[in-house]
C-alpha cells in the first residue's frame, strides 16, 4: 500500500507541476453563481441526514449493535447517538441500508473538494476559476479518487466493492458539477490587505474546524459525538457568521499605496495562492501518505513550497522586500510551533490546521504593518491636495 500510494502521490505531484503553470482562469460565464460555501453546506447536511438513518437503521436492524460493520474497521468508528425514540416510527428501516458506508463512498469525494473550493474562492476567484473551471479538477479528482479507493482496498470488507464503484461515479459526477458552478464564479472580496488576509485566515480556521467535527462524528459515523464537539462547531460558524460579511466590506489597497508593506502582502498572497493551486492535485494521497512514512511526502511538500515561491518571486514586479517578509516568515513559524506544542490534539490535522492559522497571521501582520513614517506618506497622498 505505501509503495502505491507514494506512486500515486509521485504522478500527482508531476501532473500538478505540468498541469498547473499553463493553465488560465477562463472568463466567467452569465448565470447565478453558487458558492462552493452553498455546496460544502449541502453536503454537509446530506452527511448528518444519512449518519441519523444509520443509526436508525442499526437500531431497528442489528439490535443497536454497529459489530456487524465495526469489526471490518479500525478501532475509534461508530460511537452511535441515542435515537431509539426516533427510530420506533421509521417504517421498513431494512431499506436504510445503503446507509452503510455507501452513502459517504459518493459524498465523501464533493465534501473535501467544495472544502478546497472554498478555502481557495475565499483568496482569489480568478484562481477559483483556474483551478475548478479547467482540466486541473479532472486531474485532481482523478488523484483523490485514486486514493479513496486505495484506502477503501486497504480496509477490504463486504461493501469494499460498492463502494469503489460508487467512489468511481462520484470521481466523474463531481468535477462536472465543480467545473459548471466555477465557470459562473465573480468577484470575490480583496484578500491582499492585511485586514483582508486576517479574515481570510480567521475564515479559514473556522471552515477547518467545521471539517474536523464533520469528519469526527459523521464521516467514521461517531454522531454520538457530536454533544462534545457542538460547542466548538458552533463558535465556528459563529465565526464565519462575523467574518464573511466584513471581508464583503474590505476595500483592496490603492494603486498609489506603495511601499514594502504592500509589497511584502502582495508576495504572501501570491505564494499562498501559488501553494494552494499546486498542492490541490496531490493533496490528498500526501495526507494519507503520511500514515504510511513521511519522509518521502515531505520530500514532494517541499518540492511543491519551493517550485511556488519561484513562480511567485518571478510574478512579483519590483523588488523582493526581503527583510519585512524573511521577519514575518520567523516570526510566523515561531507562533506555529507555539500553536502547535500549545495543545495535544486528537487528530493531528487539528494541531496543523490550529499552528498554520496562526503563523499566517501572525506573518501578515508582520510583514504587512506601516511604520509612522509610511502611514504620514500615504495620508498625504490621498490628501486632496496631495501633501502640497
Amino acid at each position: 500500500m505505501a509503495i502505491i500510494l507514494a506512486l500515486t502521490a509521485a504522478a500527482s505531484v508531476l501532473a500538478s507541476l505540468l498541469l498547473v503553470p499553463r493553465t488560465r482562469p477562463p472568463d466567467p460565464v452569465p448565470g447565478r453563481a453558487v458558492p462552493p460555501l452553498a455546496g460544502f453546506a449541502a453536503v454537509t447536511a446530506l452527511f448528518y441526514l444519512n449518519q441519523v438513518l444509520f443509526t436508525v437503521y442499526v437500531a431497528r436492524v442489528h439490535g443497536g449493535d454497529p459489530s456487524f460493520v465495526a469489526r471490518y474497521l479500525p478501532s475509534g468508528w461508530f460511537a452511535l447517538a441515542d435515537l431509539d425514540g426516533l427510530a420506533r416510527h421509521v417504517p421498513a428501516p431494512g431499506l436504510l441500508a445503503p446507509t452503510v458506508l455507501r452513502v459517504q463512498a459518493f459524498l465523501e469525494l464533493p465534501l473535501v473538494l467544495l472544502a478546497y473550493a472554498t478555502v481557495v474562492r475565499w483568496l482569489d476567484d480568478g484562481l477559483y476559476r483556474r483551478l475548478f473551471a479547467t482540466p486541473v479538477v479532472w486531474a485532481a479528482s482523478a488523484s483523490w479518487t485514486l486514493t479513496f479507493c486505495l484506502i477503501e482496498a486497504e480496509l477490504r470488507n463486504p461493501w469494499t466493492d460498492d463502494d469503489i464503484a460508487i467512489r468511481i461515479v462520484s470521481g466523474v459526477v463531481t468535477p462536472l458539477l465543480l467545473n459548471r458552478m466555477a465557470r459562473r464564479g465573480g468577484p470575490s472580496p480583496a484578500s491582499a490587505s492585511v485586514a483582508g488576509l486576517l479574515l481570510f485566515t480567521a475564515a479559514t480556521w473556522a471552515l477547518g474546524q467545521l471539517v474536523l467535527t464533520l469528519y469526527d462524528t459523521a464521516l467514521i459515523y461517531n454522531l454520538g459525538h457530536l454533544g462534545g464537539r457542538l460547542p466548538g462547531a458552533l463558535a465556528a460558524v459563529a465565526v464565519l457568521a462575523v467574518v464573511l460579511p466584513l471581508r464583503r466590506r474590505v476595500r483592496a489597497p490603492a494603486d498609489g499605496d506603495a511601499g514594502p508593506g504592500r509589497a511584502a502582502l502582495a508576495l504572501v498572497a501570491g505564494g499562498l495562492g501559488q501553494g494552494l493551486a499546486l498542492f490541490f492535485v496531490p493533496a490528498l494521497s500526501v495526507r494519507y501518505g503520511v500514515r504510511f512514512g513521511a519522509a518521502p511526502y515531505l520530500v514532494m511538500v517541499a518540492i511543491l513550497l519551493a517550485t511556488a515561491a519561484v513562480a511567485t518571486l518571478r510574478a512579483s514586479p519590483g523588488r523582493f522586500p526581503t527583510a519585512r517578509t524573511a521577519a514575518g516568515a520567523l516570526a510566523g513559524a515561531a507562533a506555529a510551533y507555539a500553536a502547535v506544542r500549545l495543545v495535544t490534539d486528537p487528530y493531528y490535522e487539528a494541531g496543523l490546521l490550529r499552528g498554520l492559522a496562526a503563523g499566517f497571521a501572525v506573518l501578515v501582520a508582520v510583514a504587512g504593518v506601516r511604520t509612522p513614517r509610511r502611514r504620514a506618506a500615504a495620508r498625504r497622498r490621498s490628501s486632496p491636495t496631495g501633501g502640497a
